[in-house]
């Protein structure tokens, strides 16, 4: 490599301190260039300890926009918006008592005496369950609705089915639950009349239930174009309280409530009666005001909720409700090899013996103990609907008779037996409830660019401005290197030339002197 003198780099060093000196001169940082330029000492200082103090209140406070950025905020916005037209809600109604015993034979009662509390460890009557039904026999002629079970006090000659033919749970609820066309009594939806044709069945924890709206099976989604009671849903039913089964102990089945359970849900949710549903009791007609609610909520860093697709064989849609019993369905399945009648999949049903030993007591461990097994996130989006309820008393006086006449029953039957459920949206509108970030990266710059400007006076462009300054330091000293290398080579190559003339020169009038 050519080397030379020091010259070209003392005239680098000069240009570079009056760049230097010009861009000082000329920028917009403030006070910048009152302390690099000339003044007095003092003065100089001053504005360096002024400098200096508005760059560390500038860091101070950039800093803790960061750590608000990093903290993801969120806020939540409500609005009400009025619609021209609303989907109606899926209304799923259950029955409190889960089968009718007088529907049941005697190989039902062999196969499910266990699962009810009939019978003890050894196939024998339960002293209490004997006690019980021998108190409701009284003498007459008159069968009572659960005059079955009379049979098995005399159940010692019973030749029992074979095991492999033992029906399923699925089969036994299907046939022993109660039918809607016995308890529905009447059906009116925005003044025209339905039936149990606009019901799909459906099973839950409460054995055979209805949905009304369901969408399944090609169904239409009914729609509603009014508020107000009228516009809705109303129901007539007959819970059938005389033929509850028998309460002889606490059981899992056995049901102390008379009435029947309710869950208003989206058609893309399925049912969670037993956890979710809330109940009506006859002798009331109960109305209920719904208003559609939209949520919506953010995904992590901002939220908790879930935005991925659900990963299930069972389900397309994600839901809490769909995601808990997927959960269980696969916890039933890997424990007792079979699922309960509201679950989803290809494993087989449950027997009424496996129910007993194993399915039952493996979900309520589930449910009520092992709080960290199951649990769901919320959905990004998620449409759930407010209720309102209010009761009046039926029959009245007036309407007693008239009632036990039509459906040819007796006073005290209507009074124990039927109620009126009315279901309507409140008005045409809905409430979008969302959560949003409060903080976002267009914030922090704004607010990092009003720092700059307030502490320091700078912006983007004097950024620009230091980044060019810088550029144009790096390229001057890169062209004025290749300048000083090309110089240096051609003054040692101009150095060699003249001494080898010289030496040439000498040796020639050497020789001819010689």
């Amino acid at each position: 490599m050519c080397q030379g003198d020091a010259a070209p780099k003392q005239r680098t060093e000069g240009s570079l301190k009056e760049a230097g000196k010009l861009f000082l001169k000329h920028t917009t940082f403030h006070g910048v260039r009152h302390v690099f330029l000339s003044g007095s000492y003092p003065r100089r200082v001053a504005w360096l300890l002024a400098f200096l103090t508005a760059l560390a209140l500038l860091f101070t406070w950039s800093s803790n926009r960061v750590r608000y950025l990093l903290s993801s905020p969120v806020y939540t916005k409500a609005q009400m918006v009025y619609a021209k037209r609303l989907v109606f809600p899926a209304v799923t109604i259950c029955n409190q008592n889960i089968l009718l015993p007088r529907r049941m034979k005697k190989p039902d009662i062999f196969s499910a005496g266990r699962w009810l509390g009939l019978f003890g460890k050894n196939w024998q009557v339960s002293p209490a369950v004997r006690e019980a039904l021998i108190s409701h026999i009284d003498g007459t002629n008159n069968e009572p609705p659960w005059s079955p079970f009379y049979r098995i006090l005399d159940f010692n000659h019973f030749l029992p089915p074979p095991r492999d033919s033992q029906p399923s749970m699925r089969q036994l609820l299907d046939r022993l639950g109660h039918q809607l066309e016995e308890m529905l009594l009447y059906c009116r939806f925005q003044g025209q009349m339905c039936g149990p044709r606009n019901f799909s069945t459906i099973f839950t924890r409460y054995g055979k239930c209805y949905t009304f709206n369901s969408g399944q099976d090609g169904r239409p989604l009914l729609i509603t174009m009014k508020g107000g009671m009228g516009n809705g849903l109303e129901l007539m039913l007959d819970i059938q309280q005389d033929e509850y089964l028998p309460v002889w102990g606490e059981t899992d089945e056995t049901s102390f409530e008379a009435g029947i359970k309710v869950q208003i849900h989206t058609q893309d949710e399925p049912p969670f009666i037993d956890q979710l549903g809330f109940g009506v009791a006859p002798g009331f007609q109960t109305f209920v005001s719904c208003q559609e609610q939209r949520l919506t909520y953010l995904p992590p860093p901002w939220g908790d909720c879930k935005a991925t697709p659900m990963d299930s064989d069972f389900f397309s849609t994600y839901s809490i409700t769909a995601c808990r019993i997927d959960c269980e369905t696969r916890y039933l399945v890997e424990n007792c090899n079979c699922r309960m009648v509201h679950m989803p999949g290809d494993a087989p049903y449950c027997t009424p013996e496996q129910y007993k030993e194993c399915a039952d007591p493996a979900l309520d461990f589930l449910v009520e103990r092992d709080n960290g097994y199951c649990v769901c996130d919320t959905p990004c989006n998620l449409t759930r609907y407010g209720k309102e309820l209010s009761f009046v008393k039926i029959p009245s006086k007036a309407s007693a008779k008239y009632l036990a006449k039509k459906f040819n029953k007796t006073e005290q039957y209507i009074a124990e037996n039927i109620l009126v459920l009315d279901i309507f949206f409140e008005a045409l509108n809905y409430e979008t409830i969302e959560q949003k970030k409060a903080y976002e990266l267009a914030g922090l710059l704004g607010d990092i660019g009003g720092q700059m400007g307030l502490f320091i006076g700078a912006s983007i462009l004097t950024i620009l401005e230091l980044f060019d300054y810088l550029y144009e330091v790096m390229i001057d000293n890169r062209s004025r290197d290749l300048l000083q290398e090309v110089l240096t080579c051609t003054s040692a190559q101009q150095t060699h030339m003249s001494l080898w003339k010289t030496k040439a020169f000498k040796n020639k009038y050497s020789k001819s002197f010689c």
